[in-house]
């Protein structure tokens, strides 16, 4: 059971990361909650799908080859940046630990990456606008991100270092087998309500401002990358850049952040306008789908 407070709001809350026990089996909290965005974020999804000239099916064909391989790619981004956590005491990597998920570790850029990569193949074997399917996918990360950072909550993890603010957090963990209480950045929190705030403005920009293919795509990277940034600096489980002093996701999200504005302006400059637009073009199936039921 894990206590956290909120000392300056006067909260106080106890947690068990493990929901429930059937057949003697845990079912952990923070699945539950990684499940629950999942499952929200599909759903949000298929109703704006529409609206960016992309087919239901098409969206759950795709979850079907990028939920696991977004999975691979968040554990194998873990392992290269902790490599050293799964050797033996020879020097030898040991291959059994590093696929036990289970035990905990990944990374949510390792999944974002392996998701993008995933959808390019995807669209290019469907002949769908990559673009336009990642800017709907867009909503579905921010969606995704934002509650699933509730997981750490439960966990009581991902947090940033010691703060007197008056929204601090305050945990209690074991150091060298003596409980040790702090009062600590509650970076899961920054992060959740940085996604549901980049949720909401996207949206605003889809309904009045999309100009082109990409767009909420490219602000999302942006808006994600910048703050994931700034958060990182308070964590104190970052991963590092092997033997170096860098935070890897804090140099990840700057550099994505800054390109991602780059071509943003460049390509705002030269869109030619909504008619352009992926879900506008006759060679979109929707759009053919569409016109072959009309009597």
């Amino acid at each position: 059971m894990n206590t956290v407070t909120f000392p300056g709001l006067g909260l106080e809350f106890h947690l068990n990361p493990i929901l429930c026990r059937p057949f003697g089996w845990p079912i952990h909290w923070y699945g539950v909650i990684i499940a629950a965005g999942f499952l929200l974020a599909v759903l949000y999804c298929t109703r704006a799908s529409k609206r960016f000239g992309i087919r239901e099916d098409d969206i759950l064909d795709l979850l079907f080859f990028a939920v696991p391989l977004s999975i691979v790619g968040a554990r194998l981004y873990y392992v290269i940046f902790y490599l050293d956590l799964y050797r033996r005491e020879d020097g030898s990597l040991d291959f059994a630990r590093m696929v036990r998920i289970w035990d905990g570790g990944l990374a949510i850029y390792g999944g974002i990456i392996a998701a993008i990569l995933t959808l390019l193949v995807f669209c290019r074997v469907r002949k769908i606008s990559f673009l336009a399917f990642a800017d709907l996918g867009s909503y579905g990360m921010l969606i995704g991100q934002a509650v699933g950072r509730w997981g750490n909550f439960v966990n009581m993890e991902a947090y940033g270092g010691e703060t007197d603010l008056p929204w601090r957090m305050g945990i209690t963990e074991l150091v060298n087998g003596v409980e040790v209480y702090k009062e600590v950045h509650p970076t899961f929190l920054y992060e959740s309500l940085w996604n549901l705030l980049g949720l909401v403005l996207l949206i605003l920009v889809a309904r009045k401002w999309r100009k082109f293919d990409g767009q909420i795509f490219l602000s999302y990277l942006a808006w994600y990358g910048f703050g994931r940034g700034l958060i990182e600096g308070l964590r104190t489980d970052s991963l590092y850049f092997f033997d170096t002093g860098i935070r890897v996701s804090q140099m990840l999200g700057f550099a994505s952040a800054l390109a991602a504005a780059v071509v943003l302006a460049v390509l705002w400059r030269r869109a030619k306008g909504p008619e352009a637009l992926w879900v506008n073009r006759p060679e979109n199936q929707c759009n053919q789908v569409e016109t072959k039921e009309e009597p």
